[in-house]
C-alpha cells in the first residue's frame, strides 16, 4: 500500500521520476514545468537517484541529449511546457521515427503570441503528429500514474514509442491535492528493469541510425512506423489494467461517466472534466440523462471505441481547449466528428472552445452545453459548428 499525502502535479511528476530513476535527464527550465526538473535536479544532487542529468542550453538541445541517450541504451525522461515543446519540434518526430520511448511530461501552456504562460492545450494539440503517445490527466494522482504507467507503455517491444505525460498548467502543476504515492520499491518492481533494444553503444553489434532515407525506402519506413500505434493502443488498456491490479487504480483509453444510457454526452479532455463531473451528476439529479466520455488517450486516437461508446447518444459536445486556426473546428471535434462518421454513426456534434490562456472555466458555462445539446436533440441539427464559452461580450 502507498501512502497518502498532498503535493502540486510537480512534485508529484518529479516524485514518480525519482522512483523510477532513470538513466538520463536532459532538461531546460520553462514555465509552468520548471519545478518538475528543479526538484528532480535536487534529487539529483541529494543522491537519491543514480540518474546522469544534463543541464542544457536550450528545448531543442534537451530533447537532442535524450534523443542520443535513448540510443545509446538509456532509459530517459524530460519534462517541458509550450515555446519549449516547439522548440523540440524537429527532435520530437525523430524520436518517434527511431522509435526510442524517451518520457517527456507536458505542463500545459498557451503557444505565444501574444506572451501567455497559463493553460490550454495548443502546445500538445500542436504535436499531435509527431508520432508521440499522448496521455492526458484529469487530477494530481492521475498525472503521477500516468507517467508510471507512460514508461511500461513506450517500453513494451511491440510499442517502443515516446510518451507524452500531459497535464494542465497551474490548474494541476501547482494545485496541491491529496493522492497515494506508492512505495518506491512497489513502483519499480512494477516497471521492471529497462531492456535496451540495438544499442548503439554494443559495438559489436554494428548499426545505422537516422540515415539519408529517400524516395526510394522513406515510404515503407514510414508505412511500418505506422504498424506501432494499434499494438500502442493496447497497451495502454494492458498496462492500464496491470496498474490497477497492482496499485488498486485502473485507467483504459477514455472513461465513461453515466453513459450507459445518457442521451447527451459531452466530451472533454485533463482538469476540466473534474468540474464537468460534477455538472454531469447535477444534470441527472435533475432529471437530464446526461453523459461525460473524459479522454485520456488522444494519441493513438481510440476512434472505434469512442464510435461504440457513443452509439446511443442523442446530441454531443466536445471541448476544445485549444483553436485550430483556420480549420473547421478544434482538433478533438475534428477526431470525435471523423470517428462517429467512420464507424456508422450519425449523431449531431458541437464544438465549444473554451479556457484559451487559462481562462477560467465556470459549472455554469459547462451546463450551457447541456442546455444547447437538448434542443439539438429535439430538432436533430447540430447549432453552429464552432461557440465559445467564457468568452467575454
Amino acid at each position: 500500500m502507498g501512502k497518502q499525502t498532498a503535493m502540486e502535479g510537480n512534485e508529484a511528476v518529479a516524485e514518480a521520476m525519482r522512483q523510477i530513476n532513470p538513466d538520463v535527464v536532459a532538461a531546460y527550465p520553462i514555465t509552468p514545468s520548471t519545478e518538475i526538473v528543479q526538484n528532480f535536479a535536487q534529487f539529483v544532487a541529494d543522491g537519491a537517484v543514480d540518474t546522469n542529468f544534463v543541464a542544457v542550453e536550450s528545448e531543442h538541445s534537451a530533447m537532442s541529449a535524450c534523443l542520443a541517450a535513448a540510443v545509446a541504451g538509456g532509459r530517459v525522461m524530460n519534462a517541458t511546457s509550450a515555446n519549449g515543446l516547439a522548440l523540440m519540434w524537429e527532435i520530437l518526430y525523430i524520436v518517434s521515427s527511431l522509435r526510442q520511448p524517451v518520457i517527456l511530461s507536458v505542463v500545459n501552456r498557451a503557444l505565444s503570441g501574444n506572451i501567455n504562460i497559463h493553460c490550454d492545450h495548443s502546445d500538445t494539440m500542436g504535436a499531435r503528429d509527431t508520432g508521440w503517445v499522448q496521455l492526458y490527466a484529469e487530477d494530481v494522482q492521475e498525472a503521477y500514474d500516468n507517467l508510471i504507467q507512460a514508461v511500461a507503455i513506450g517500453e513494451r517491444e511491440e510499442v517502443r514509442l515516446p510518451v507524452m505525460n500531459c497535464l494542465d498548467g497551474f490548474l494541476l502543476s501547482h494545485s496541491y491535492e491529496l493522492l497515494e504515492v506508492e512505495d518506491d520499491e512497489a513502483v519499480r518492481e512494477w516497471i521492471g528493469p529497462y531492456q535496451a533494444i540495438n544499442p548503439m553503444l554494443d559495438i559489436d553489434t554494428p548499426l545505422t541510425f537516422g540515415p539519408l532515407d529517400l524516395y526510394d525506402y522513406y515510404f515503407e519506413h514510414k508505412r511500418s512506423q505506422m504498424e506501432a500505434y494499434p499494438p500502442a493502443k493496447e497497451a495502454i488498456v494492458a498496462e492500464g489494467k496491470r496498474f490497477g491490479e497492482t496499485f488498486g487504480r485502473e485507467y483504459g483509453l477514455f472513461e465513461s461517466v453515466m453513459l450507459d444510457d445518457a442521451e447527451l454526452v459531452v466530451i472533454g479532455m485533463g482538469s476540466t472534466c473534474g468540474t464537468l463531473r460534477d455538472v454531469v451528476q447535477a444534470a441527472r439529479a435533475d432529471g437530464v440523462r446526461a453523459g461525460m466520455l473524459k479522454l485520456r488517450a488522444f494519441r493513438p486516437f481510440p476512434a472505434e471505441e469512442i464510435a461504440e461508446a457513443l452509439s446511443g447518444a442523442s446530441a454531443i459536445a466536445v471541448l476544445d481547449r485549444a483553436a485550430s486556426f483556420g480549420a473547421h473546428a478544434g482538433p478533438l471535434y475534428a477526431e470525435v466528428t471523423s470517428a462517429l462518421y467512420s464507424y456508422g454513426q450519425q449523431i449531431p456534434v458541437n464544438n465549444y472552445i473554451y479556457g484559451l490562456g487559462g481562462r477560467e472555466i465556470l459549472p455554469d458555462d459547462l451546463a450551457t452545453c447541456l442546455d444547447d445539446l437538448a434542443g439539438i436533440a429535439e430538432s436533430g441539427q447540430p447549432g453552429e459548428p464552432v461557440s465559445f464559452l467564457g468568452l467575454r461580450e
